[in-house]
């Protein structure tokens, strides 16, 4: 049985200082960090304004934000993750869970494993505006492309592989991405969460704004390529709250704790595939540290989300950075290397 580890006194602390530190110097607009383990309730972090626009709306526990590449672990890898337990195998090719793709297509032998664990060699700039005007299924152009790499080689970020890994999903289980998903969602108790678009209103974060003097998007994905695909997208595309990614947290942690079937896909996602760099693992759609004993995600949009199965604790970080500026890396770095620590301390 998991024994839940409590949080390091100081811990959440530091974090919520650094949160407002980061909305005092405009690196974000506001932000919210839920956290807990998965026997309690949730406690949450909150700092600043949801925008501008919003006028003096605070971000809080239902605030609806767009969690950009967050969607490979809240869509895709769960639904890979039932999908098993219904014949869809890691290690089965692509253009096996398609229709029309021809045996001699470069991405058509790229296994489900591989583009989970970011091996697949597939093209990695993304650019699905490239395809306009073309006629062929979306698959059937992707798998046509030449592969940058052996599959299997060596880690690379690639979204193309998880938007195809989407386009296989639906096609197998013979229901829109999104549908599926959102009865994911809906037996998980994550009512607040779907893919975008979503109506604005002072409780959804607006991102970026592309054109000076234009409006922000707001209620629209960031993501140019999941916008290009209406929204649904296996990489990218999911509006959420804060109060939501914990329902998440907290049923993989307490299946992972009862041996139950997500649980054991959490377990089984957690073990290395491939090393990003030292001390960094790629498992199966998750980013593997402290020797494998804690997942993460991060979202382009400002978003992170960490579970630590053996001490029961996870992590949510939800921010619109985008808001202000594209070079999140560097700018959320000191937030997201907190959350880290904060996750692995021991008390």
């Amino acid at each position: 049985m998991t024994l839940t580890v409590p949080w390091k006194p100081n811990a959440l602390a530091d974090l919520r200082e650094c949160l407002d530190l980061m909305t005092a110097d405009g690196t974000v607009p506001g932000g919210v960090i839920a956290h807990g383990t998965f026997d309690t309730e949730p406690g949450y972090l909150a700092s600043g304004v949801v925008a501008p626009e919003c006028g003096d709306a605070r971000p809080g526990p239902g605030t609806v934000y767009d969690v950009a590449s967050l969607t490979k672990v809240l869509a895709t890898w769960p639904l890979v993750g039932t999908s098993l337990m219904d014949g869809f195998t890691l290690d089965t090719p692509i253009r096996e869970l398609l229709t029309g793709i021809p045996t001699e297509a470069p991405g058509g032998q790229v296994t489900v494993r591989q583009v989970l664990t970011h091996t697949s060699g597939l093209r990695a700039d993304t650019r699905l505006d490239q395809y306009r005007h073309r006629a062929e299924p979306l698959a059937d152009l992707i798998c046509g492309e030449p592969l940058i790499a052996d599959p299997g080689a060596g880690h690379r970020y690639i979204n193309r592989g998880f938007i195809l890994l989407g386009l296989a999903l639906a096609h197998y289980r013979c229901q829109r991405l999104d549908e599926l998903a959102t009865e994911l969602w809906q037996h998980l108790g994550m009512t607040s969460t779907t893919y975008g678009p979503v109506p604005r209103s002072a409780q959804v974060a607006p991102t970026e704004q592309r054109l000076s003097g234009g409006p922000r998007l707001w209620g629209m994905p960031h993501d140019d390529n999941a916008a290009l695909l209406g929204g649904v997208a296996g990489h990218a595309g999911v509006f959420t709250t804060p109060a939501d990614l914990a329902t998440f947290a907290t049923h993989l942690l307490t299946s992972h704790a009862a041996d139950g079937p997500l649980g054991r896909w959490l377990a089984y996602s957690m073990r290395p595939q491939a090393e990003i760099e030292p001390g960094l693992d790629r498992g199966l759609a998750w980013i593997l540290a402290d020797e494998g004993r804690v997942a993460y995600h991060h979202g382009f949009t400002g978003t992170s989300l960490y579970l630590a199965p053996a001490t029961g604790r996870y992590l949510a970080i939800c921010t619109n950075a985008v808001y202000h500026h594209q070079d999140n890396r560097t700018r959320l770095a000191p937030l997201r290397t907190l959350a880290l620590k904060a996750i692995t301390d021991e008390p």
